[in-house]
């Protein structure tokens, strides 16, 4: 079993129905992580990315550390400014109890983003993976919570955790008001150590530092899904409705105003039926963009190659089947129509996973040329990619 198939396993326990949203979970010894990024994938990123504040960036207790004390701005020739990190420096700071951390990581680096894919088909949400680094126990960030519910997956060392819970339910990243600060004591205090996997809800307060020893860990943020996220869905949908496109009744009677609201009320109660959640989450699949990628040097169209790779650049298109059975495919907010042969193709591909296009070809029953054109259409549509490997 892969880390990646544990990764859902342990997922798809109580999380969903018992904790999500509501408590924290820890899971203990779910993988072997360290394949997912190692000291060498992130000195290579550094190196060699250009990754500049904030996305780059050095905490020590609570303070974001100015980039001039680790980088220097440098000027190319075409004007335009950039700061390189100095190593001696970032050692020297990080030596002192500085905090790295590295955003969005899953783009820079295949395992990550594949891991985020696999969460983005558990969560139905966008997923953003950080970086986390840390040699020495003093807290990079002091008690803190965040707007987003996140996964935290410990790669190397170990890391405390005090979590002191939430002092408001559910706050907003616009929220109209702040929570307050919590209690002195935390409520529980962990310490996840490689392999160990941990879910915090947003609104948590924690704070965080290595325990002795460097410490590497990734944090999986999750896009929040709210109410006011089915409501703003909602407001576009009912755009069809001629009450909804009406001239509010500002000059009206107060009658004909409580008239009108009568009516707006009922149609907006029909939209909110029992299925309307789901509606929601199938129709945010159906336009997730997902990770573009370029599938060069195929400028025109596919080749006929068995060995080919080829990959949905979305965890999270949709595969269903309308009344003449034939195979419907809702992919970044587009609606393909195909044979039934072609379930067969797109059917392992819907995770993110790579297959071979020889090996679609096999179990569909169709040629390579064949699937190769149905391919073609995905990857000019931004929705799937193929690689020589």
């Amino acid at each position: 079993m892969t880390a990646f198939s544990q990764v859902v396993e342990r997922l798809g326990g109580d999380l969903p129905t018992g904790a999500f949203g509501r408590t924290y979970r820890i899971w203990r010894g779910v993988a072997d992580f360290s394949s997912l990024l190692t000291w060498d994938d992130l000195n290579a990123a550094i190196g060699r990315g250009r990754l500049e504040p904030p996305r780059f960036r050095l905490h020590r207790d609570g303070e974001l550390i100015p980039w001039q004390q680790y980088a220097t701005a440098v000027t190319t020739r075409r004007n335009v400014v950039w700061q390189r990190i100095q190593p001696s420096r970032l050692h020297d700071q990080l030596h002192d109890g500085a905090s790295l951390v590295l955003d969005a990581v899953d783009e820079l680096h295949e395992p990550a983003e594949r891991l985020a894919q696999v969460l983005e088909g558990v969560f139905r949400g966008r997923v953003q993976i950080n970086v986390y680094a840390s040699w020495t126990a003093t807290e990079g960030f002091g008690t803190h919570w965040d707007d987003h519910d996140v996964i935290v997956v410990q790669l190397e060392g170990a890391k405390r955790w005090r979590l002191y819970g939430p002092t408001r339910i559910n706050p907003l990243h616009r929220d109209t008001e702040a929570p307050e600060p919590p209690a002195d004591e935390p409520i529980e205090e962990v310490v996840l150590r490689a392999g160990d996997m941990l879910y915090l809800p947003r609104g948590w307060w924690h704070a965080v530092a290595a325990t002795q020893g460097r410490s590497l860990h990734l944090t999986c943020g999750l896009q929040t899904t709210t109410g006011a996220d089915l409501v703003g869905w909602l407001s576009d949908r009912l755009r069809t409705s001629e009450t909804v496109r009406a001239h509010l009744p500002v000059f009206a009677s107060p009658q004909e105003q409580a008239d009108y609201l009568e009516l707006l009320r009922k149609e907006v109660a029909d939209a909110l039926h029992g299925g309307a959640i789901a509606d929601f989450l199938t129709a945010r699949d159906a336009i997730e963009p997902g990770r573009t990628m370029s599938s060069l040097p195929f400028l025109d169209a596919v080749p006929a190659r068995a060995d080919l790779l080829v990959r949905l650049t979305t965890a999270r298109a949709q595969l269903t089947e309308n009344d003449h059975d034939y195979v419907v495919f809702l992919a970044g907010g587009e609606e393909w129509t195909f044979a039934p042969p072609a379930r067969a193709v797109l059917s392992p591909l819907l995770d993110g996973s790579p297959a071979l296009l020889g090996h679609l070809a096999e179990t569909s029953g169709l040629t390579v040329q064949q699937v190769a054109g149905l391919i073609t259409e995905l990857v000019n549509a931004n929705v799937a990619a193929v690689s020589e490997r």
